[in-house]
């Protein structure tokens, strides 16, 4: 969306402590591109190692910089109070994730005040112990974030797994993954554990969440070719008689925070098979607009549908 579609932008910037939040507004506000006439008021919601140069930022480019140290004073009240203390134009917040996110994202925010980006910063070299100690608040982060920005990468280090992790929390969000020097790489180059060449593309049942997410990313990719792989039978009130949709649980968080991935498959057998039951699907795949998808997104013509046993782990993880 356009700034001036808005009175008064926000900018939403979140993170764990040292993930890199201020090294990018830092460097985002010094962009030429970024530079505005009028004033831009920079909220901080806790102070890490990085520092601003206040003094810069406000003298060259119209940034004026608040602390507010407390979750207790994070409130309505005190953001109308800067808005009339400053009247700026913009509005960023990098904002402290153990205060809630999805709390300041309900709150109601002042007048003209319009939330235009949610971006997250995550130090990659970090993601593991993040999701093995504070998964819940990663995905309350993360869920409807517009971009997760992965810093202090290396080709080591299971990326194409952190990429899973956010985009079956988030399958919108943008995801960029940064170098050392913070220079953006592609990390996905023939990452894929199976060949789109083959006559009929085998996904095994680990692989399942990698083909789910990336046939997501790259449809174009996927357009006409046949796959075989087992799901789960889903019906749907909202769809006719020959669909069903075939597909794997999720954890997404926790064992109680689950979600069903699936797209939907048209088939004449679709009003015999049993709500529930396993089956290997081999179907080939068209994108097309469906009602159920609100857009258009890929459909699944079965060439043959068998009766199978589940898999050893039913459960489809994402790290």
């Amino acid at each position: 969306m356009a700034r001036e579609d808005f009175e008064k932008p926000v900018y939403l910037i979140t993170g764990f402590l040292e993930s890199g939040k201020t090294t990018f507004l830092d460097g985002t506000i010094r962009q030429n591109y970024f530079q505005i006439p009028e004033t831009t008021l920079l909220i901080l919601c806790e102070e890490g190692e990085e520092e601003y140069d206040e003094k810069e930022l406000k003298k060259r480019y119209r940034t004026v910089v608040e602390v507010i140290e407390e979750p207790e004073d994070f409130t309505t009240e005190s953001l109308e109070y800067l808005d009339r203390k400053h009247h700026p134009e913009r509005i960023l917040v990098e904002f402290n994730p153990l205060w809630s996110v999805e709390k300041f994202l309900n709150m109601q925010l002042p007048a003209d005040w319009t939330i235009v980006q949610h971006i997250v910063t995550v130090d990659a070299s970090c993601f593991q112990v993040y999701m093995n100690n504070l998964k819940s608040l990663f995905v309350e982060m993360v869920r409807k974030a517009d971009m997760v920005i992965f810093n202090r990468c290396r080709k080591e280090l299971p990326l194409a797994s952190f990429r899973r992790s956010v985009k079956v929390v988030n399958p919108a969000a943008e995801i960029i993954f940064e170098n050392e020097n913070h220079e953006v790489e592609d990390i996905f180059e023939d990452s894929l554990p199976y060949n789109l060449e083959d006559d009929i593309v085998d996904i095994m049942e680990e692989d399942y969440g990698i083909w789910y997410v990336d046939m997501m990313d790259n449809p174009e990719d996927y357009e006409g070719k046949t796959v075989r792989y087992k799901g789960r039978v889903l019906k749907s009130e909202d769809l006719s008689a020959d669909f069903f949709v075939p597909g794997r649980m999720a954890m997404t968080c926790c064992a109680d925070d689950t979600q069903f991935l699936g797209y939907v498959c048209k088939s004449k057998e679709a009003p015999r098979l049993e709500m529930g039951s396993w089956v290997e699907v081999t179907a080939e795949i068209h994108r097309e607009y469906l009602d159920v998808y609100h857009d258009e997104g890929p459909v699944l013509y079965a060439k043959e549908i068998k009766a199978c046993e589940a898999p050893a782990d039913e459960m489809v993880y994402f790290n």
